[in-house]
């Protein structure tokens, strides 16, 4: 099964839905669960998703994506969908990146509010209850919101604490700092971002720009259970890209500042040579070093602005094009 899964479109009648006391206590909960490699920790999750959830509510459901897994995290996801109605799964036909897997597991879901997971157990399931008990008391979006990260390197927490950071000064909206994927969202606001076309969404940001009524439940974010981590430095950075290309045009902005400014400097420094040899004090040494670092700054500016503009254009491509998110090759309980 080669496909996308499909996403009705949204009438103004469902966008103005108001919180619904009776559907929200007996609603449908769906979990999903974006997995990749993790062999390790997927029956334990089970186990803990299978004690969290029936006290929350009655009816639920979770959706495993395996994102293109090469251990045997498939073979144990199909056997927990075997034995458990419950649990779902969608493979995909290789890896398409963590917010692709999300993406997917966001269009297949059925439930009355959705609440999406990583599968490492840094992000407890247990947090569940509470993020459904603000979604029962009328939030739209509950996100949970990091207070510390154990198990993590100074390197890692530093440049998350500065990405964040970064955001909110160049975002016309405010992301909150130190929040992941791990959130409920309602039914509404899921349809409105399954709605989005955007080939390479990123759904923290989005999770924002859509607006309803949001609040966050704070925690303490345990080091990994097992495994490695699933997010180097590598992919951080392409998240981190990923957030600023796709929720400002700051960066297009400060590339023609600074070009504006080299710009400038250069003419100063123009005025003052004539000047120096207009007055005959023009008796500082000449040699090539000065000649090649100018040359090699305004070289790299160009470099860097270009490459900016570059990535702009680079999304645009990716849009033209309209190739499918991501492949389902095939799905397990649905």
């Amino acid at each position: 099964m080669i496909r996308e899964l499909e996403t009705p479109a949204i009438s103004t009648l469902e966008l103005g839905a108001d919180n619904d006391a009776g559907r929200r206590s007996n609603a449908l909960i769906s979990v999903v669960v974006p997995v990749f490699n993790e062999e390790q920790v997927i029956s334990l999750l089970h186990s803990r998703l299978s004690a969290v959830l029936p006290p929350i509510a009655p009816q639920f459901e979770v959706i495993f994506v395996n994102d293109g897994s090469v251990d045997r995290t498939a073979e144990i996801v199909d056997a927990i969908c075997a034995a458990d109605t419950r649990f779902k799964a969608l493979h995909f036909s290789r890896n398409f990146g963590h917010q692709a897997a999300v993406t997917a597991g966001l269009s297949a879901a059925r439930g009355d509010c959705i609440v999406v997971i990583d599968a490492d157990l840094q992000d407890p399931p247990e947090l569940i209850a509470d993020l459904v008990e603000k979604w029962r008391a009328g939030y739209d979006v509950v996100y949970a919101q990091r207070i510390s990260r154990e198990g993590e390197g100074f390197l890692k927490k530093a440049t998350a604490f500065l990405f964040y950071r970064v955001l909110n000064r160049i975002s016309d909206l405010q992301p909150p700092p130190d929040t992941g994927d791990f959130c409920l969202m309602d039914r509404k606001v899921v349809n409105v971002l399954n709605s989005m076309p955007e080939r390479k969404p990123y759904l923290r940001g989005l999770r924002v720009w859509v607006g309803f009524r949001q609040t966050a439940v704070p925690f303490e974010r345990k080091a990994r259970f097992a495994g490695e981590t699933k997010y180097p430095l590598r992919k951080i950075i392409a998240l981190a890209v990923d957030g600023m290309i796709g929720m400002s045009k700051v960066p297009l902005r400060l590339a023609m500042y600074l070009g504006l400014l080299v710009s400038a400097f250069s003419f100063i420094l123009g005025v003052v040579y004539l000047i120096q040899h207009a007055l005959g004090t023009d008796a500082a040494p000449r040699g090539w070093a000065s000649t090649v670092v100018l040359i090699l700054f305004l070289g790299g500016i160009q470099l860097v602005c270009i490459g900016v503009i570059g990535e702009f254009i680079g999304r645009i491509y990716d849009e033209v094009k309209e190739r499918p998110r991501y492949i389902i090759s095939r799905s397990t309980g649905f």
